[in-house]
């Protein structure tokens, strides 16, 4: 399954390889990342976030740790 965070970051930071030169990793983990072949690690999610200038959150990249990376909380509507 598709990591739609990682496809995020790797649209902002142009290629996979621009990506992988960005965190200081090989494309091949990225790609990997990527397509769910391996998880992203919780101590790389920072560089990767870093990277893309914050412009992809950590909850994006790791969904299944909201203990550890905490989805923003929902909106509250505006009282009148």
């Amino acid at each position: 399954m598709k990591n739609l965070g990682m496809a995020k970051a790797i649209e902002l930071a142009g290629s996979q390889s621009e990506l992988a030169k960005l965190c200081k990793k090989s494309q091949s983990t990225i790609c990997d990342w990527l397509n769910g072949k391996k998880k992203i690690s919780p101590e790389h999610v920072p560089t990767l976030v870093k990277a893309v200038s914050g412009k992809v959150q950590p909850h994006e990249l790791r969904p299944d740790l909201p203990t550890l990376f905490p989805h923003p909380a929902p909106a509250q509507e505006a009282q009148p």
